[in-house]
């Protein structure tokens, strides 16, 4: 019996020394949001042709659908999304700034060991280095498990603060969707015209996610803002969105410097959000993106 206590000693210290060292991983993430929110929309709207539902639907499919790698260490990461030069709005227009408020764009650094979390954000040309201490996630350990790729990975379950700079985590408020379709059944267009986005939307403080994370990469990183497992995330839901690895590599050939990013004006997450909410609501009144006026970026 001692015997096979020291060879699983032996065996445990081996695979912890080998995390130990030099250890360097990259993980390729899907990221899906529902877009039955969008459809209700366009389903609602008689003005909207066939050819210029396609056309939206074609232009906002890359909001919907992106694509992120994670290269990390024992205590450190940076998570990125991956540039479709072929997918629209790739071009630096209205469409780019759309991902960088949807939660796509820059680099977003997370340091477990500092709990600390940096994101480089491009808004209007502007650039912001949004710095803030990680948020903390209160796992609940549940009792199943499933296969992604060849991980076995557990479930766990949490209420997370939301990410108020992501507009993907807006929800609509009750009766505002009644209340447009409404209007636009009436052809109430000065109404129309007068309604505030920001009146019609609200953020929650929390969304409730599920998680699965695998301890065979015994390291607590994950995708976007989730972290704090006793392994790396490899799924994760937070009833809207789906974030999927679809591919691993563990000790990369090639290293890739994962240390803090530097550009751009510093700002807290609730600083940046203020400044994403104000610029959004000068859009409106402009008249929406490309609406003949030229956006101010103050600080």
């Amino acid at each position: 019996m001692i015997k096979y206590i020291f060879y699983f000693t032996t065996l445990l210290l081996s695979i912890v020394s080998s995390y130990a060292q030099d250890f360097q991983g990259m993980a390729v993430y899907e990221s899906k949001t529902s877009m039955a929110d969008l459809n209700n929309r366009l389903d609602s709207n008689k003005d909207i042709t066939p050819e210029m539902r396609k056309m939206i639907e074609e232009r906002v499919k890359g909001m919907f659908e992106k694509t992120f790698t994670l290269h990390f260490d024992k205590v450190a990461s940076i998570y990125e999304e991956e540039q479709k030069l072929d997918a629209p709005g790739q071009d630096g227009g209205p469409f780019k700034m759309m991902s960088s408020m949807t939660g796509g764009g820059g680099k977003q650094y997370k340091n477990v060991k500092d709990k600390k979390v940096m994101m480089e954000k491009d808004i209007f040309g502007k650039e912001f280095l949004v710095s803030d201490s990680l948020p903390v996630i209160k796992w609940k350990m549940e009792n199943e498990s499933k296969k992604i790729g060849n991980y076995t990975c557990y479930k766990a379950t949490a209420q997370m603060p939301v990410d108020k700079s992501n507009m993907m985590n807006f929800r609509p408020k009750k009766g505002a969707e009644e209340k447009m379709k409404k209007l636009q059944e009436e052809g109430n267009e000065e109404e129309l015209k007068k309604t505030n986005f920001m009146d019609m939307v609200e953020m929650p403080d929390f969304v409730e996610v599920t998680a699965w994370y695998t301890p065979e990469i015994p390291i607590n990183q994950g995708p976007a803002n989730y972290w704090g497992l006793p392994g790396l995330i490899l799924e994760v839901n937070d009833g809207k969105t789906n974030i999927l690895c679809s591919k691993i590599v563990l000790n990369t050939k090639e290293k890739v410097e994962i240390k803090e990013p530097k550009k751009g004006q510093k700002v807290t997450q609730e600083e940046f959000a203020e400044i994403l909410m104000k610029k959004m609501q000068e859009m409106q009144q402009m008249g929406g993106p490309g609406g003949g006026g030229r956006m101010r970026m103050g600080g």
